[in-house]
């Protein structure tokens, strides 16, 4: 099968402290990196955000999910096609899915 030369690579990006996110293009260890890397990919599409809850001693995802949350309430949510949420903290995971389907993103539980 050939491929298309005009084809976009595909964006995917990863906020998780740990994993490796094998399918991942680029990874974020903290919530400040995730904020830094959402903000350079601000006006292209992202084919798919893996986020994890805890990112290590006081760290967790929200700065990032508040980051989504305040594009969107401005009427400039980021393009992302889907937002997978892989954490193992139950809760966490639950208020990530919450908040950021209020705001219209596709998100959905994943294992990474």
């Amino acid at each position: 099968m050939k491929q298309d030369p005009t084809a976009r690579p595909l964006v995917i990006l990863g906020v998780d402290d740990l994993r490796p996110l094998p399918r991942a293009t680029r990874i974020a260890r903290t919530s400040r990196e995730g904020i830094q890397l959402l903000q350079e990919h601000r006006n292209s599409f992202i084919d798919e955000l893996w986020l994890d809850h805890d990112l290590g001693g006081d760290d967790s995802i929200m700065p990032v999910v508040t980051l989504l949350e305040e594009a969107a309430f401005n009427g400039r949510p980021f393009h992302i096609g889907t937002v997978f949420v892989h954490s193992a903290n139950p809760i966490g995971s639950a208020t990530v899915v919450r908040s950021l389907t209020r705001w219209n993103y596709q998100v959905r539980r994943a294992m990474a």
